[in-house]
């Protein structure tokens, strides 16, 4: 078992940044990719950015790439999600995930939802125009 808490979320107005943070516990964090995920109301939950298990490779979404960087500290058992020059259509609830398939290349980057096995609670996110 895996157990992720995000934190970092609030609101924050257009242009403006924030850090989420999940925290991981339950398993050796530095064999597993981890990943960000979000959903609004009424949509589905989409991909944001993953980091492979060493964090020397990263992944991201066209629509944040530039934007947002994700990292982790493997020593702190943390993942973490730097957001900047945030837009509204940011707006959503962010979810941390991991992804612990003993095939997984430590290279590897997941970006599928159904790649991912645990999955934290969510921390929202809103920016105001």
């Amino acid at each position: 078992q895996v157990q992720l808490v995000e934190s970092g979320g609030g609101l924050v107005q257009a242009g403006g940044s924030l850090r989420l943070s999940c925290a991981a516990s339950g398993r050796t964090f530095s064999n597993y990719a981890m990943g960000w995920f979000r959903q609004a109301p009424g949509k589905e939950r989409e991909f944001v950015a993953a980091i492979s298990r060493s964090g020397g490779r990263t992944s991201y979404s066209d629509s944040v790439k530039g934007r947002f960087t994700i990292s982790r500290d493997n020593a702190k058992n943390t993942v973490y999600l730097e957001m900047n020059s945030l837009k509204p259509e940011d707006t959503a609830g962010y979810y941390c995930a991991t992804d612990t398939r003993a095939a997984l290349l430590w290279w590897e980057t997941p970006t599928r939802t159904n790649d991912y096995d645990y999955w934290g609670q969510g921390t929202q996110v809103t920016v105001s125009s």
